[in-house]
């Protein structure tokens, strides 16, 4: 027997709990949460189907934790806490309330893992799948990283390994079982799956000093021009520096795709992309590996004007801002 919305909502409030600082939760007409001393952070995304995500390639489970997590990244790219989600979800006629309670599941998985209370959101029917996650996070007055804030001379970084997720969307899409089976095509489709929202890291950059910061969501050759233009200044992007995700190498010969290319234009993989003054790279790349076993690469300079790519020997060429843009 088909549940009422009501049922569903009630299976929902089981799984998404309360949390700190949340005095009324699922359930009412709206969430009623404690807010600290700092600034209001917010941000919202939406993934589609068909669009974002094909439900015969995702668990239920992994793509609510995906939801969440994309949202969580762009928190912690202004240097900020996450502390409230709401979901709104559009859900087919032919959705299973078991498939919902799956997804949700998987969204408080990662709610978990980032001290991210669930506190409402909204349910209805349509044609399509759609999730739109908002979250609201906190950061000290004053003290939000931008990324309009880019210095000429600091030097360019970013965290973790580059191009994996658009590696993992290959390998789904080529339906592959070798690739698919193997252990590089499992860690690519599992960066994909399951990104990683860099909150910790990206505090420890804002104390180091970093000038500007933003997560590599659309890649980084789109996402460091969106940067640098916002800053109203240039780079030099020295490719051969890139951290390249070595599971990358594996594929290209298998899946005949180029490493350094999804890298630079790939998307989706949700390191931070930063600025730092040349003296703080060192000690802050230190802190990160300690803190985190994360590394901190840095693959470049801010300069005037201009956006150039620097090849490994020393051949400067136009970068262009290739990435994911939904509107090309």
């Amino acid at each position: 027997m088909r549940s009422s919305e009501d049922d569903l909502i009630a299976a929902i409030r089981k799984v998404a709990g309360a949390g700190p600082g949340v005095l009324v939760g699922i359930g009412d007409d709206a969430a009623v949460v404690e807010t600290g001393p700092g600034s209001v952070v917010l941000t919202t995304d939406v993934l589609v189907e068909g669009v974002h995500f094909s439900l015969p390639s995702i668990s239920a489970r992994d793509l609510g934790y995906k939801a969440v997590v994309v949202n969580v990244s762009d928190i912690a790219a202004m240097a900020a806490s996450p502390r409230y989600a709401l979901v709104s979800l559009s859900l087919p006629s032919q959705a299973e309330e078991s498939w919902v309670i799956e997804l949700y599941g998987g969204m408080k998985t990662a709610c978990d893992e980032y001290a991210l209370s669930l506190v409402g959101g909204d349910l209805n029917r349509s044609g399509e799948l759609s999730i739109a996650v908002t979250i609201a996070g906190e950061v000290a007055p004053g003290r939000a990283i931008l990324r309009s804030g880019a210095v000429m001379g600091h030097r360019i970084v970013v965290t973790g390994a580059l191009g994996a997720s658009a590696g993992g969307l290959v390998v789904e899409r080529s339906g592959d079982p070798s690739a698919i089976a193997s252990e590089w095509g499992r860690g690519l489709v599992a960066a994909h799956q399951r990104p990683v929202a860099r909150v910790g890291e990206a505090r420890t950059l804002a104390a180091a000093g970093a000038s500007a910061m933003m997560d590599v969501s659309d890649g980084l050759a789109l996402d460091l021009s969106r940067m640098c233009a916002e800053s109203g200044v240039g780079a030099r992007l020295e490719t051969d520096a890139l951290p390249v995700s070595p599971w990358l190498a594996q594929a290209a010969g298998a899946l005949d795709l180029d490493p350094l290319r999804l890298a630079l234009t790939g998307g989706e993989d949700y390191e931070l992309l930063a600025t730092l003054p040349g003296s703080s790279v060192k000690e802050a790349a230190a802190t990160l590996r300690e803190r985190f076993g994360v590394a901190l690469t840095d693959v470049g300079e801010i300069t005037a004007a201009g956006m150039m790519a620097v090849g490994a020997d020393g051949t400067e060429t136009p970068l262009v801002a290739e990435g994911w843009d939904h509107f090309a």
